[in-house]
């Protein structure tokens, strides 16, 4: 066996090899990122956007779930294991999509996506963590996040531009397909697991270890619960975004192809901006770049309640997307920075299970308040939710 090593470009192959394969993850969120709500409305004649939003509930309470037991069987069962799982998970999701007779089948299909999503992505994130050590942490993440969220933007304009130009269904849902097919054998013929780089790592922490990682994680340790509570806040709003964008373009008259325009702009922005951000957060004080980050989702937000044509539209999603690129890199390597490495994949699950919480919070939520209020009273509640977190960041994290 060779000589383990730490360090990005030390592990640079098996390091791109699984941003790939984490490309293929994100692009089984895509697949439902703009025509999903449509299908509700269209298809099912789902008026409530409570009900509409239930396949995001669904999905969020799921992935977070098995974020977290993704997080504490890690060490047991190998990460390689957790990905290959995550894959078997994904193969009915397109199948489901493409053939459901009724909505239940399509909050099924959102039942195994989250158990894909949470198995696949927490897997890759931590591997990667693994093969980098302390140094570039945020670097890496960003390539991950960045590989991840551009194949959400990239996989939701195909799938609007087919939707637009054959059919709502069932010719989107062939991108799932293969996406499921590649990524399974790529992730079973090249991905190695990466155990023996946090033995190796274990041995030179100076990190003391958790008492209690769930308590420590969510509450008692101050960086590590306000970089928690801003990342269920992150996907509150994302969770959001996802069900009220496309729902609210098409109250404005936009068609189905602006609109897979429009929802593909800020993943997309999201994706590539974490190319950058993700190597800010190793040189500025995470504190601080977290909490401007956070400011500016909200700012994004505002004005999108107050938007009326498709340029407006355009800049907030960009002004959103790089807000959110700021944070979700830096929330990992902040989990990593503030924990041992054997606390590791237990903390990032932790923090995974409440971030993702916030989906399916904040569809609930939007849901709710969109049926009786309105789409744009939704938006502002959680842009005024995403600014206290922010401030929570600041006054709550030392570092």
């Amino acid at each position: 066996m060779h000589k383990v090593q730490l360090g990005l470009k030390e592990n640079w192959k098996q390091f791109t090899i699984l941003v790939v394969v984490n490309a293929f993850v994100g692009g089984m969120v895509g697949l439902e990122r703009t025509i999903l709500p449509a299908i509700a409305e269209v298809e099912f004649a789902i008026a409530a956007k409570s009900a509409v939003f239930s396949f995001i509930v669904v999905f969020g309470i799921t992935k977070a779930i098995t974020n977290y037991y993704a997080g504490a069987f890690a060490n047991k069962i190998g990460r390689r294991n957790l990905l290959l799982i995550g894959w078997l998970f994904a193969i009915p999701v397109p199948l489901l999509l493409m053939y459901a007779p009724n909505w239940n089948w399509v909050v099924l299909a959102n039942v195994f996506l989250g158990l894909n999503q949470g198995l696949a992505w927490s897997s890759t994130v931590v591997m990667k963590m693994d093969l980098v050590g302390k140094k570039d942490r945020g670097f890496a993440m960003g390539l991950n996040e960045f590989a991840g969220y551009l194949s959400v933007a990239v996989v939701a304009f195909v799938t609007g531009w087919i939707a637009s130009n054959y059919g709502i269904r069932p010719y989107p849902f062939y991108v799932g397909i293969g996406l499921t097919i590649i990524g399974l054998i790529t992730t079973l013929v090249f991905v190695k697991d990466t155990v023996h780089h946090v033995a190796m790592e274990s041995e030179d922490s100076a990190i003391t270890r958790l008492s209690n990682v769930f308590l420590d994680t969510t509450f008692r340790n101050k960086n590590l619960s306000a970089v928690t509570q801003a990342g269920l806040v992150n996907n509150l709003n994302d969770g959001m975004v996802w069900g009220v964008l496309p729902i609210l373009l098409s109250v404005k008259g936009f068609n189905m192809g602006e609109i897979g325009v429009l929802t593909a702009v800020y993943p997309g922005v999201w994706g590539v901006g974490q190319l950058f951000t993700g190597k800010m957060s190793d040189k500025f004080p995470k504190r601080i770049f977290l909490f401007v980050g956070m400011v500016l989702q909200a700012l994004a937000l505002f004005a999108l309640s107050w938007s009326t044509q498709f340029n407006h539209y355009i800049l907030c999603c960009i002004l959103l997307g790089w807000g959110t690129a700021m944070v979700y890199p830096t929330f990992l390597s902040a989990i990593a920075a503030h924990t041992h490495p054997q606390d590791r994949a237990k903390s990032v699950g932790v923090y995974r299970l409440w971030r993702d919480m916030g989906y399916a919070i904040g569809a609930i939520l939007t849901g709710w308040l969109a049926d009786f209020y309105n789409l744009n009273f939704s938006i502002i509640v959680i842009a005024i939710v995403t600014l206290i977190s922010a401030g929570v960041l600041l006054f709550r994290m030392d570092k």
